[in-house]
Order: structure tokens, then sequence, then C-alpha cells
């Protein structure tokens, strides 16, 4: 779970370089000048013309019926589930997964499910390791209905799940009579960072939704997509949940923007998350973990100071990342740091090392 930010000691300088998460992005001045242009009306009753493009696009990026235009990801998230399970269901997901470690427990609090992780490497759990989650179907049991995975697997470094294990893993949940979701907050990283195609990708999930405020940029926004019977009682969700809008096409602009501008440059991103690796590799004390897409894992525990102290100490310098546990560190790459940013970063971490 990402720790809040470090505030800095007084008379610090200003962040230079913000690596804490590719939510910190701004928007640009051509995402700007969408949003100001963008045509409104009401999206509740389904007049905001931006917005159901928006929509109609992700669907079909994304090979489904239909789909929804949320506030956030989390609500994604939720609404998903609220829409396949029942009080008292059971859903199944890598325990690293963003639905049981960094949404406040609002699956039980809001739909009243049990969360069960699953363990494997880089936040992935395999087909068998599925079935042996398995419950008899008995009335001692709670029902399993669900099946969450997540792409890319923030908390298992950035790491894009081989196609052919989620489709194991997804035909599996499917074979066993489980619906399927995927939280797919940096989807299109993995998408550029395989070649694969978006709809391919996610053949097998009954939903799947795409959040535009991390890599590709967007001031807020996220699609939830599946059929149109599940799209249809997703909206009741939304409707009680609060999440419905109204002249929501100054933001969905923002998001069709990216669609149109800030895909390919994610390779970039991963490109620059490759250089900073390799420049913190070469600090001695820290354990770098190879990383995948945008984001950067290190392992501070040889320096002796924990992973927050030591972003302390670097937010002095002008330098923000992330602590995600004792002695874990996240650096996540995005389109406000350039290549000289990388630089001055592992400059920083390299004096404080020191």
């Amino acid at each position: 779970m990402v720790h809040a930010p470090n505030r800095p000691d007084p008379g610090a300088p200003p962040v230079r370089v913000n690596l804490y998460s590719d939510t910190q992005t701004k928007p640009t001045k051509g995402m700007r000048e969408a949003m100001f242009a963008a045509e409104v009306g009401d999206e509740q009753f389904g007049e905001d013309p931006t917005v159901n493009e928006l929509c109609d696009r992700m669907a079909t990026l994304l090979g489904k019926e239909a789909a929804v235009f949320m506030p956030s990801g989390t609500m994604c998230n939720q609404i998903a589930i609220r829409t396949h399970c029942r009080a008292g269901d059971e859903v199944l997901a890598h325990h690293m997964a963003h639905i049981i470690t960094s949404e406040g427990g609002a699956a039980s609090a809001l739909t009243g499910v049990l969360l069960t992780g699953l363990h494997g490497d880089k936040g992935q759990f395999s087909a068998e390791t599925l079935k042996h989650a398995f419950r008899a179907k008995t009335r001692y049991a709670p029902p399993q209905t669900l099946v969450e995975v997540e792409q890319t697997s923030n908390l298992g470094g950035g790491s894009v799940w081989p196609q052919a294990k989620l489709d194991a893993v997804l035909k599996t949940a499917k074979d066993a009579g489980m619906a399927t979701h995927m939280d797919g907050a940096r989807l299109m990283n993995a998408v550029v960072a395989t070649g694969i195609p978006a709809a391919e990708m996610v053949k097998h999930c009954d939903s799947v939704w795409l959040d535009f405020t991390k890599g590709l940029g967007a001031p807020v926004g996220a699609v939830l997509c599946g059929s149109a019977d599940f799209i249809g009682h997703a909206w009741r969700w939304k409707q009680r949940f609060g999440g419905s809008m109204r002249q929501a096409g100054v933001i969905a602009a923002a998001c069709t923007y990216s669609l149109d501008h800030h895909i390919d440059r994610l390779a970039e991103d991963h490109a620059n998350a490759k250089a900073l690796a390799r420049g913190l590799a070469q600090i001695k004390g820290l354990k770098v973990e190879e990383p995948e897409t945008n984001l950067v894992f290190f392992d501070t525990s040889e320096l002796g100071v924990t992973a927050q102290e030591f972003s302390r100490r670097a937010r002095n310098q002008g330098l923000s990342f992330g602590a995600m546990g004792p002695y874990r560190a996240r650096a996540c790459t995005h389109l406000d740091v350039d290549a000289k940013g990388i630089e001055e970063a592992i400059q920083i971490i390299r004096t404080l090392a020191a």
C-alpha cells in the first residue's frame, strides 16, 4: 500500500522530479484545449455527446458491447464487484491486488463479499493455484462468484501477465462458473509493452476498465466495459453510489485526447523506468527489481533506513517517490518526467545513499 507522501522539512525546495505516481501528471496544453472545446450535456441522462463518444470508443477498443464513464478506477472496481456479486459471495484475487490492499475495505463495506487472496510471484497467480482455491459447492461454503486480476500488477512491480497464463486463469474461472473481472488501471502499459491488442488481452474478461489518470495523463476518469446487460446493471449502482454526473464531457474530452496522443508514448515511460533501474542498481546498498513497464521498485534495507525515511530525505532534495512497505520504495515514470529528470533522480538517490 502506498504511504502518504512525506511533507518536506521547512525550507526544502519544491519538487523538481516527481516519481511518486503517474497520477501526479498535469493535463498538457493540448488536453486543456480539448477540455475547453468539449461539447457537453447531461451525462446522467445519457445526453453528453463527448461522454457517449468516449464510451463507444472504449467498448470498441476493449472488444465489449458497452461501457460506462466513472469518476475513478476504484469506483469501477467496486461497481463491478457489486454488479457481479451478492452479499456473502467470495471473490478470488491476488493477495496484493488493489481491491484488497488499497480500497479501504470497500468490497466488504459496500457489497459484503469475502475477498480471498491468492499467492504467486509478481502479483500473479496460476490456474493451478486458482483451482486449489475452489471450494466444494455446499451450503457451508460461500458462493465463489468472481475472479479478479490486475493488469499491470502494481505491487507486483508493474508486471505484465503473460497472455497464456492470463487466458488459462480466466478460462479456469469461467469453467468453474465464475465471472471474471480485470482491474485494468495500467492496461495500456501492458498493451504497449507486449504489442498485444487490448481486445485480445481482455477477451476472457466479463468486465474490465481502463484508468485515464495514470500513464495516460488525464486529470479525472475511468471507463468500465462489459456486456450490455452488465453495464445496464452497473449504471444502477453508479447512480446509487453517487457516480452519475452532469456536464462530464469536460473531463471525458481529456480522456479521449489521451487515447489519441498518450498511448504510444507510454514506451518512453518504460524506457525511462529501465534507465532509472540501471542507474539505481549501480548504487551500493540498493536492491532493484527489474521493471517491465513504468514502475521501479527498490529495497533500502541494506542502507539501514526505511523506505519512508529515505523518501522523506529525497523529498527534501526535490525528489518525490513512494514507500510501499517497510523497506520497499516505488518510483513511477510518466509523461511529466523526461530523461533529464531521471538522471537527476539517480544523482539525488546516489548522494543520499552515500
